[in-house]
């Protein structure tokens, strides 16, 4: 089951997960990339895996073919896109819903390598220069660079570029840049852009992954000011063809691109056209995928993964089914609480919700026993925290015991295993012990608060087929004299309401970077939880969170980030902010046997559209 996140929400096509948000401390620049003079790369910890000849990546066919189309279904998206329908061009602003994948009209300073944690390579900038106290960098421009319609691209448009993203960019690109003081055209060439030095320790590279847009473009037409259907102008290997909103946009491989045989691009960007088709329903998206009008699909319904892939293009060998792989990044999913919602104040009332949800049940019976349960906030990585916390996770818990929850201290928080039944009767009575103490009073079928108000819950859906998981639920919180019920909203509505928290609860799933120092603010930090936009969509405020945020960005190693996010993770479970949910431990791929694709699939991302290619042979085979 997928929701708007940063793994479904994100731009692995070409710059893995994008970073988000900003945290607060002062220190000095260390490894990211202090080291003086020139150079080709950057990481957060120093370590750069290709030399500065790299021919290509290692996780890509140098020698695929370029052509054919690519007709497929997103599972991932950012910012503002949506995955069911479009009324904007521009991807970047907080309002309107864009078409995903907009941003590979786009270059950037720098290209994430997705076989490295942290590692970007120079695209449009050919070097990079950092003060050694790490607050300013200066990027050297390619010769050559160029915008789709042949104007170059200048340190003008770059620094004019981050000024914007800053100053009315879509929360999530502004955050990152909130400690950038300025940036500034040296020459045609040269462009510096300076921090003040509290910058988080990997903001300035997730900046470098930015997007790089025409200052002539926007300027002539105002275009952040409001929703346009006139593409921006790009510099990208692709450009916006044939679209009609809210239907279907092609992007078209442009036939001139300025750096198509650069390192960073050698084996990528193959197809000639990628298609993407909006629906508003998995089921009829399935079925357009039957009959080849979609020709690559990850499922993420498991009943459709289990019992509907029967048809005959499965059995005669023209449709393929596989399993790859899930990235080494960080991930979670789960069932969000609002925190701004009164009647959710009382920890003892959110975690009474999460003894409510069977899902030993829910996987037997609706999901074929595909899934398994995540209990953490940065599941499948080595930050999630585990049994008993450390001395030093204890150390950095300690000045914050009188305002966490003793079970911040013990094994870490775990969600309650039930006896698969549905009706699991110890849970039950242990939610309502809870609810009891957080002061609800039963009268009648139904809970109240000192206030006499009843303790109502929506859940609000965008796809009918979160309605099976979502109503034993419901029946259950029902069951001890919750007034629960599901709201399914169109994907307009579910955006802005999500943009501005106008929820009970929502079910998400997000991914964060292999180097998660940016995502901690994003996610968790009381700065953005009031912030439009942001994906502080818990609301989580508490100064033991942000202290351990600006805690990790002064970690000077991997070793030290790993305990500050495991400490992390104890406060957040102990705090019951949400009810984890489920997630599956390799991505299941569906897709027409038309297409080749490499033999390694990089570790931190999973970019099909850029790295697969046509395959004609494949194509002309008799697979009647």
């Amino acid at each position: 089951m997928g929701a708007r996140g940063i793994d479904r929400r994100s731009f692995l096509a070409g710059t893995a997960a994008l970073p988000l948000g900003a945290a607060l401390a002062s220190f000095p620049l260390r490894p990211a990339s202090a080291a003086a003079g020139s150079r080709h790369g950057l990481s957060v910890f120093g370590d750069l895996s290709y030399p500065a000849d790299f021919p290509h990546f290692g996780y890509v066919n140098p020698e695929a073919p370029r052509g054919g189309r690519f007709l497929f279904q997103v599972p991932n998206w950012a910012f503002n896109q949506d995955p069911q329908t479009f009324d904007t061009l521009n991807s970047f602003v907080l309002f309107g819903s864009a078409p995903p994948r907009m941003e590979i009209c786009f270059d950037s300073l720098m290209v994430r390598a997705l076989d490295e944690p942290d590692a970007l390579y120079g695209l449009l900038a050919e070097s990079v220069e950092v003060s050694e106290d790490g607050t300013t960098y200066l990027f050297r421009l390619r010769p050559g660079a160029r915008f789709s319609d042949g104007s170059p691209l200048t340190a003008e448009d770059v620094a004019f570029t981050y000024n914007l993203l800053k100053a009315e960019g879509h929360p999530n690109l502004a955050e990152v840049l909130r400690e950038m003081e300025n940036a500034e055209a040296i020459d045609s060439t040269l462009v510096e852009l300076r921090f003040s030095g509290r910058q988080s320790l990997s903001a300035p590279l997730d900046a470098a992954a930015f997007p790089i847009l025409s200052q002539v473009d926007i300027q002539r037409r105002d275009a952040f000011k409001g929703s346009t259907l006139e593409p921006l102008l790009g510099s990208g290997p692709y450009r916006v063809g044939a679209f009609e909103v809210g239907r279907f946009i092609e992007y078209e491989r442009a036939p001139d691109y300025w750096a198509a045989d650069h390192p960073v691009n050698v084996g990528r960007n193959n197809f000639d056209v990628i298609r993407l088709d909006f629906f508003r329903e998995r089921t009829v998206a399935f079925e357009a995928f039957k009959k080849g009008l979609i020709q690559f699909r990850e499922e993420f319904t498991s009943k459709t993964w289990a019992t509907e892939y029967d048809f005959p293009a499965v059995a005669d060998g023209r449709v393929l089914k596989a399993e790859f792989p899930s990235e080494k990044r960080p991930s979670m999913q789960g069932w969000f609480i609002n925190l701004r919602r009164p009647q959710f104040a009382d920890p003892r009332t959110r975690e009474a919700l999460g003894h409510l949800f069977d899902f030993e049940w829910t996987n037997q019976n609706l999901f074929y026993g595909l899934y398994e349960r995540r209990a953490s906030f940065f599941g499948t990585s080595d930050y999630a925290a585990e049994g008993e916390p450390s001395a030093e996770e204890v150390a950095l818990l300690e000045p914050f015991r009188a305002d966490l929850p003793a079970a911040a201290f013990g094994p870490a928080v775990s969600p309650p295993v039930s006896d698969g039944s549905g009706r699991d009767r110890a849970m039950f009575r242990r939610a309502s012990e809870l609810l009891a103490e957080a002061g609800w009073v039963r009268e009648g079928q139904m809970l109240k608060g000192p206030d006499g108000r009843p303790l109502t819950i929506e859940f609000m859906i965008d796809s009918q087929v979160f309605e099976r998981i979502a109503l034993p639920y419901v029946q259950n919180l029902k069951a001890v004299g919750i007034d629960a019920s599901l709201r399914l909203v169109d994907p307009a509505q579910a955006q802005r309401r999500r943009d501005t928290f106008d929820f009970d609860i929502i079910s998400a799933a997000f991914s964060m970077p292999a180097t998660p120092v940016e995502s901690l603010d994003a996610f968790f930090h009381s700065r953005l939880a009031a912030r439009e936009g942001s994906y502080n969509l818990w609301g989580v405020a508490h100064p033991a969170v942000d202290a351990l945020i600006e805690r990790g960005s002064k970690v000077e190693s991997r070793e030290e980030l790993v305990t500050v996010c495991r400490a992390l993770d104890r406060v957040l479970r102990a705090l019951h902010i949400w009810i984890p949910n489920w997630y599956g431990s390799v991505h299941r791929v569906a897709h027409w046997d038309l297409f080749g694709w490499p033999e390694t699939k990089p570790d931190y991302g999973f970019p099909v559209e850029t790295t697969w290619w046509f395959d004609p042979a494949r194509a002309g085979a008799d697979k009647g």
